[in-house]
Protein backbone atom coordinates (compact mmCIF):
# COMPACT_ATOMS: atom_id res chain seq x y z
CA UNK A 1 0.00 0.00 0.00
CA UNK A 2 1.29 3.75 -1.23
CA UNK A 3 1.72 6.26 1.54
CA UNK A 4 -0.63 8.06 0.12
CA UNK A 5 -2.83 5.74 0.37
CA UNK A 6 -2.13 4.66 4.14
CA UNK A 7 -1.95 8.09 4.93
CA UNK A 8 -5.72 8.99 4.11
CA UNK A 9 -6.61 5.67 5.94
CA UNK A 10 -4.96 6.87 9.02
CA UNK A 11 -6.81 10.43 8.65
CA UNK A 12 -9.96 8.28 8.28
CA UNK A 13 -9.49 6.53 11.43
CA UNK A 14 -8.17 9.41 13.58
CA UNK A 15 -11.85 11.38 11.92
CA UNK A 16 -13.60 8.13 13.35
CA UNK A 17 -12.29 8.62 16.61
CA UNK A 18 -12.70 12.12 16.69
CA UNK A 19 -16.17 12.70 16.60
CA UNK A 20 -17.52 9.07 16.76
CA UNK A 21 -19.18 9.23 20.53
CA UNK A 22 -17.62 6.70 22.78
CA UNK A 23 -20.47 6.00 25.56
CA UNK A 24 -17.61 5.54 28.71
CA UNK A 25 -20.00 2.82 30.82
CA UNK A 26 -17.89 3.24 34.30
CA UNK A 27 -20.01 0.89 36.01
CA UNK A 28 -18.80 -1.82 33.68
CA UNK A 29 -14.85 -1.08 34.17
CA UNK A 30 -15.01 -1.32 38.08
CA UNK A 31 -17.19 -4.42 37.93
CA UNK A 32 -14.15 -5.58 35.49
CA UNK A 33 -11.52 -4.32 37.35
CA UNK A 34 -12.63 -5.63 40.92
CA UNK A 35 -13.37 -9.14 39.21
CA UNK A 36 -9.91 -9.01 37.75
CA UNK A 37 -8.21 -8.25 41.14
CA UNK A 38 -9.95 -10.67 43.04
CA UNK A 39 -9.53 -13.50 39.96
CA UNK A 40 -5.79 -12.68 39.99
CA UNK A 41 -3.55 -14.18 42.56
CA UNK A 42 -0.90 -12.60 44.64
CA UNK A 43 2.19 -12.66 43.25
CA UNK A 44 4.51 -14.76 45.78
CA UNK A 45 7.62 -12.53 47.19
CA UNK A 46 10.91 -13.90 46.06
CA UNK A 47 14.47 -12.40 47.64
CA UNK A 48 17.48 -13.02 45.49
CA UNK A 49 20.41 -12.93 47.21
CA UNK A 50 22.98 -10.98 45.10
CA UNK A 51 26.19 -12.12 44.69
CA UNK A 52 29.11 -9.62 45.92
CA UNK A 53 31.18 -10.58 42.97
CA UNK A 54 28.72 -11.02 39.64
CA UNK A 55 32.30 -11.68 37.19
CA UNK A 56 33.52 -14.30 40.05
CA UNK A 57 32.42 -17.46 38.34
CA UNK A 58 34.11 -15.95 35.08
CA UNK A 59 37.81 -15.07 36.90
CA UNK A 60 40.83 -17.39 36.73
CA UNK A 61 42.14 -19.24 39.82
CA UNK A 62 45.73 -18.14 38.21
CA UNK A 63 45.08 -14.80 37.54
Amino acid sequence: MGRGRQKAKDAKIARELKYTPHGADLRELERELIHSESVRPAAAKVEVEEDPDPYARWADAED
